[in-house]
């Protein structure tokens, strides 16, 4: 370990949690209190030897090889002789793309065409060949690579609280990652997540910023290394806030001070720039700066951020890339045309599938003054200079390279078990009734006890971790597989839902219950929604509350990304474990169970919490004066325990929590209550299937209408549609919805869209109450519509008024967004809401302008 690090040795000190003196805890290392973005000393001298060779390439270049050294396109959008034609600087392969668009590629197919890309980026006119670079979100191991190790997700991590062990993890992925001929890794997050509504949570190491910043250095110290044969160049990601946003929204608006920015968000980033990480990833989120009265707006397109304050001020010299088309989320621009960005100090654009046009456009904004030259040579100077620091201009093909093919190194299942062991958190042992004894008659139940899918949780080998199977994961065992080990298959039942089992005949139940996989936007928590675990999953709470009227000792063990409100959890089992997301090695939570492991050692229970733990279903919102927390970062039990919890309020009269600015109805997928429709006068209306295919499951699609799942704002969270004959896509709720409560607060209808095909005919925006139309009128949008330009992201936003004043009664409204059109027609629809929040990019569009449309047309 690099000096410097603070370790679990050199950190432990006991902590007092709930009287208990038998919680293990860790000391913080040092806060910080910058009045401003500090300077950042970094690992690596200067070397300027490299830094003239960096310019003496660039100054050779065309204007052509520059742009094309600052674009990254999808592997599965480009070929390499695209690569070579346009003098492409770096591909990546987003979540769930593979070579040959095979889950099951292997280490040799990932090399092949890794060597595809570098031998076409080396076949090129340029004076000097720049070799390509490949990018890929490893963010637990290399998890889009079947049969890799998958260590527990950053969260987990954090609760080992262990830098020695996170600095292993990071040079075993990069191992892997370079074993496949990729070069680079788009990890480590350094998100400090302050609400767990946020869907990715756990890709946060901790609440505690000081924490963020050891993990920062150490993973980074441990995946770049000094740059050999077997390391990859890391991300610090990303930049800044993404952990800070408002309600815990994906992609949000951070409402925080600069000192809270910059000394709690911003701390991960100080970790980073010491261990001499070569790239940063900007945010999709937005900062608004209330308390100064400053809108720094989204980071992509934020000079003082990306130029002022990173590279300038704390001395960042690597390259800033991009995420995802977040380019086109910035005022003005498109996917393919962003001349903001580049101003801002985006190095390199992430433009997976517009990236021809990307070219082309930022070509001739440079030819007509809209970007200067001198920022296009500082961006290509810094990725040129990143990438000689690396060594990638040695020569050598990817297959070429030490360890280059090997497939075991692709595992290191040891180091991903003992994550797994120092990573749980015992949270109650009322009765010390852990650690289980071996030759116990155990009962297994749970979801989540033999499916590796849930227990490895998002990015994991598909972008959202779902549509996979236990066969995808080779290397790996389950939870299940583990107990079986620890206990003798013999002394194991598995039941997922104890039907027809009687548990009374069993020294013990373990239930192995939690959340199932998601990554950004699909996990995110309504701001109205509560955390209490039984809402999100009542299956499960159902399942416990069964299993527990046996009367025999119940211990559960939760896989989840975030901490939950679980006291009618913790009030049922006897034994209350936080498994976290622990990745393939499932047999290291049987380990810490049983208190023992192969070869005769003994384990004890080492990890804390992270972040804390919601005592309260809805803990943002609780009043002053009354803490929510049940549990306080750093607690955590050990054996023996001799501490018993006692029984916890239940707060079952907390239905919602008090939040009334806002009623999300489509985030990527349609958030319950609402589903959505395709309808017209034939068939009815018909659901359309709640998941990421981008073509809905209808045989022979739907006869009036197209649909699949495109991109508005960001990755697939648009649904476009297009019209072939009369028809309506809509939302409904099964049962109404009283909006009055933000009718009073002055809320809109909004929706973010593109128009793919502009209507001739009329386009009819409506609510609906109960079996019938609220009135015989809706609102025409079809004179709105003509005035967006084709193809351009347009946010939409209607006052509820307007709907009152057209008759619509507000308090029982099932149909709170529908569109009416005919053919032609084609628009796609993205972040559906009903919101009183008040912006300076909300535009409500004048009642007045929204004439009235026909009625009912005869197609209900």
């Amino acid at each position: 370990m690099k000096s410097g690090h603070w370790s679990r040795l050199a950190a432990m000190a006991a902590v007092a949690c709930l009287g208990s003196g038998e919680a293990v805890g860790q000391s913080l290392p040092p806060a910080t209190h910058y009045a401003d973005w500090p300077a950042i000393k970094g690992a690596y001298r200067d070397d300027p030897a490299l830094d003239a060779r960096a310019r003496r390439i660039v100054a050779g270049m065309t204007l052509a090889q520059k742009v094309g050294q600052m674009t990254q396109a999808e592997i599965k959008s480009i070929t390499p002789d695209q690569v070579r034609r346009y003098y492409i600087g770096s591909v990546l392969n987003g979540g769930g793309t593979w070579p040959n668009n095979d889950k099951h590629a292997s280490i040799k197919d990932w090399l092949a065409l890794a060597d595809s890309y570098y031998d076409a980026s080396m076949h090129t006119d340029m004076a000097v060949k720049i070799p390509i670079i490949w990018g890929t979100d490893a963010v637990h191991g290399d998890n889009n690579v079947y049969g890799a190790t998958l260590f527990p997700h950053n969260v987990g991590l954090g609760a080992t609280h262990d830098t020695e062990l996170v600095h292993e993890i990071g040079a075993a992925t990069a191992r892997a990652v370079r074993a496949t001929g990729v070069t680079w890794a788009f990890a480590p997050t350094l998100a400090v997540a302050q609400n767990v509504r946020w869907g990715r949570s756990y890709e946060s190491f901790s609440s505690q910023p000081q924490w963020v910043r050891a993990y920062a250095r150490a993973y980074i110290e441990g995946m770049q290394g000094d740059f050999g044969p077997h390391n990859v160049m890391a991300t610090a990601k990303h930049f800044v806030g993404d952990g800070a946003t408002w309600q815990g929204i994906d992609q949000g608006e951070a409402r925080v001070d600069k000192s809270t920015m910059i000394n709690v968000h911003g701390a991960g980033y100080f970790g980073a720039l010491q261990a001499g990480v070569l790239s940063v990833m900007a945010s999709f989120n937005s900062w608004n700066d209330i308390t100064d009265g400053i809108d720094y707006g989204k980071m992509s397109g934020s000079r003082a951020l990306l130029t002022d304050a990173l590279k300038r001020k704390m001395g960042f010299r690597g390259f800033v890339v991009s995420d995802w088309n977040a380019i086109g989320q910035l005022p003005g621009c498109s996917n393919a045309s962003c001349p903001q960005a580049i101003n801002a100090g985006i190095d390199m654009a992430m433009v997976p599938d517009d990236w021809k046009a990307f070219i082309t456009n930022t070509m001739r904004q440079v030819r007509d003054g809209q970007i200067p030259m001198a920022r296009i040579n500082d961006a290509v100077t810094r990725i040129v200079r990143a990438k000689l620091r690396m060594g990638l201009f040695d020569g050598r093909r990817p297959s070429q390279r030490p360890g280059a093919g090997d497939a075991g190194l692709l595992q290191d299942r040891p180091l991903a078990r003992r994550a797994v062991r120092e990573s749980l958190v015992l949270l109650k042992n009322n009765h010390d009734v852990l650690p289980l004894k071996r030759g116990m008659k155990l009962l297994v139940v749970g979801k989540s006890a033999d499916n590796l899918s849930n227990q490895a949780g998002g990015w994991s080998l598909t972008w959202q971790g779902t549509d996979n199977s236990n066969a995808d994961f080779p290397n790996a065992q389950s939870i299940l597989g583990g107990l079986r080990d620890a206990d003798g298959a013999a002394n194991v039942t598995y039941s997922e839902n104890a039907q027809g089992i009687d548990a009374g005949n069993y020294d013990a139940i373990v239930a192995v219950v939690g959340e199932t996989p998601s990554a950004e936007m699909m996990g995110d928590i309504a701001p109205s929604a509560t955390l209490r675990f039984g809402d999100l999953y009542p299956e499960d709470a159902a399942l416990l509350k069964r299993v527990a009227q046996s009367g025999k000792p119940l211990v559960v063990v939760f896989v989840a990304g975030r901490p939950l409100f679980v006291n009618p959890i913790l009030n049922l089992a006897d034994a209350f474990v936080m498994a976290w997301l622990p990745g393939s090695e499932g047999g290291g939570v049987a380990d810490v169970l049983f208190a023992a492991g192969h070869g005769g050692k003994r384990y004890n229970f080492t990890g804390t919490l992270p972040r804390p733990w919601p005592g309260t279903p809805c803990p943002y919102t609780a009043k002053a004066g009354a803490s929510p927390w049940l549990f306080e970062p750093g607690y955590g039990l050990r054996y023996p325990t001799r501490h018993d919890l006692p029984a916890l309020p239940e707060h079952a009269d907390v239905k919602a929590c008090a939040d009334a600015s806002s009623l999300p109805i489509f985030h990527t997928l349609a958030v319950a209550p609402f589903a959505l429709y395709l309808a017209d006068a034939a068939h009815g209306e018909h659901p359309v299937g709640a998941d990421l295919n981008r073509r809905i499951a209808w045989p022979g699609d739907h006869p009036s209408l197209r649909l699949h799942t495109t991109q508005v704002n960001t990755q697939l969270d648009a649904k476009a549609v297009r019209w072939l004959a009369p028809g309506r896509f809509l939302a409904r709720s099964p049962a109404p919805v009283d909006l009055t409560r933000l009718a009073a607060a002055h809320a809109a209808l909004q929706f973010d869209m593109v128009v793919g095909t502009p209507a001739k005919g009329p386009v009819t925006l409506r609510m609906e109450c109960g079996s019938g139309r609220c009135s015989g009128a809706g609102l025409a949008l079809g004179p709105v519509f003509a005035g967006y330009a084709t193809g351009t992201r347009q946010s939409v936003s209607i006052p509820l008024a307007c709907f009152a004043e057209r008759g619509v009664n507000l308090s029982q409204v099932d149909v709170p967004f529908e569109i009416e059109a005919d053919a032609p027609f084609a628009a796609s629809f993205a972040n559906i809401r009903i919101s009183s929040t008040v912006t300076a990019n909300r535009h409500d569009l004048s009642c007045g302008m929204l004439g009235k449309s026909p009625g009912n047309k005869g197609d209900k």
